[in-house]
Order: structure tokens, then sequence, then C-alpha cells
């Protein structure tokens, strides 16, 4: 019997860095992923902006240049078909709840689940990272409309929160920061977090991780990161000894 295949999963935190354009920063880095498993072509799911025929034709472009035809899976009259017989998938970035909301709507979220699953490549960008996330509870973006459930992919058994930036010590802002909002999220689960943002202006800056119970770790890129599988079990295995939410203290 052959044993299971491992998820092949280019996940981006932000598709434009300044001051290159769309995918340029990560354009290598994606080509060769794609092209360690001889994909010729890539379906597109756009569903995370309003246009979808413009921010298609944006991303047909990009890859084109890279060496790949792209098609638009709200090109398809049949989208369950297109997932099953896509090479390879890329999600763009923009509002994760409208992304995830017509994924349910257009029922390929087993689709894809089952074709990555097969080991089809996957990439995302921002919001396409959200959703290979277990859920999009720590996405940045406002919830414009309801998904039927915040459960995403769960293609990889962590969340990553894109963009992360820590804050300006120099800054009069006093809301509330993005490490306590991450911090926060651990307070009612225990899915590790990892804080994505590779480079900004062609400098690494450091991943930030965010533990159950635990302060925040830094990592430089490239770091070994692979203790948090086991974190996300130890994670998954509480939340099946103990399913039911937590309820708040009176």
């Amino acid at each position: 019997m052959a044993g299971k295949v491992a998820p092949r999963c280019l996940l981006i935190s932000n598709s434009t860095t300044h001051p290159t354009g769309y995918l340029d920063h990560c354009a290598e880095a994606m080509t060769t992923f794609l092209k360690a498993s001889n994909v010729s072509s890539v379906l597109f799911i756009p569903f995370a902006l309003k246009d979808c025929d413009a921010y298609t034709a944006k991303a047909r472009d990009r890859f084109k240049l890279m060496g790949f035809d792209v098609k638009g899976l709200h090109e398809c009259d049949d989208k369950i078909a297109a997932v099953n017989e896509a090479e390879s998938i890329f999600v763009g970035g923009g509002n994760t709840f409208r992304l995830l909301n017509l994924l349910y709507k257009h029922n390929v979220v087993d689709a894809i689940r089952a074709r990555v699953a097969g080991g089809m490549p996957y990439m995302g960008a921002s919001a396409g990272t959200n959703v290979a996330c277990k859920s999009i509870r720590t996405t940045n973006d406002m919830p414009i409309v309801q998904p039927p459930s915040f459960e995403a992919l769960a293609l990889v058994p962590i969340q990553i929160n894109p963009h992360y930036l820590e804050p300006d010590p120099n800054s009069t802002h006093k809301g509330e920061t993005r490490r306590e909002r991450l911090e926060q999220f651990l307070e009612d689960n225990t899915t590790p977090v990892l804080g994505d943002k590779w480079t900004v202006e062609g400098k690494n800056l450091p991943i930030r991780v965010f533990l159950h119970g635990k302060d925040m770790q830094t990592f430089a890129v490239g770091d070994d990161v692979s203790f948090l599988q086991e974190e996300a079990k130890k994670a998954a295995a509480a939340e099946q000894a103990d399913p039911a939410p937590k309820k708040p203290k009176v």
C-alpha cells in the first residue's frame, strides 16, 4: 500500500513587495516549485477580489512571463471538475472572508483538499495562505461577508498570520497590536500560529511563532521550525479530548 503523500504547498505572505511588481519577489520560488512537479498550467482562484476577470488577467499576464498558462476558476462551468483536472492551483490574495465564502458556495473545498492530499501543488498568497490553514481565525481582514464556517482547507496543521509586523515603538497609536490579537487567539485556541512577513524591500524579517501558554518566539528565515508539526499534533489531540468551546468565566 502506498504511503501518504506529503502536501506540496507554497504559502506566500504577500503577492507584492515594494518596490517590485505583482509576484516579482516570489516568481523564482514559484517557478522552481511548479517545475519540480512538471507543471505547465495553473488554475487560478480569484475569488478574494470582486472583479474576477481583471484579477485573472493580471495573474495570467504574470504567469505567462514565468512560462505557465492560467485558467480562472470562475471561467469554468464545472468548477469541481476544473479542480479535479488541474495540474496546480494558485489562490490569490484579497479578502479572506469573501474567498472562503465562495469556495464553499461553489463546493470546491473538499475537491481542493483531496487534490492537494494526492500531491497536486498548491500556492497561496495572503488570503490564499489564510485559507490553506485549519481556519481563517488569524486573518487580518474585515468580515465583509459571512462564510458558512471559519474552518478552511486545513492543508497545513497550523495557523498563519500574513503580513505580520511588530508594533512601531515610536508610534502613538494605542489600539491593539498584531501580537496582542494573536495572543488573544491563543487564549481560546491551541493551534500554533506563525507570524509571516518574509521580506520587506528585499530584507528578510524575523518569523514570529506563537504557542499556547508560551511567550512569542523569534526565528530567522531558514531556521528549522519543524517542531511546529509536533506542536500542532499536540494541539489537535487536545482539541479532540476537549472539543467543547471554552466558557467564559463569570
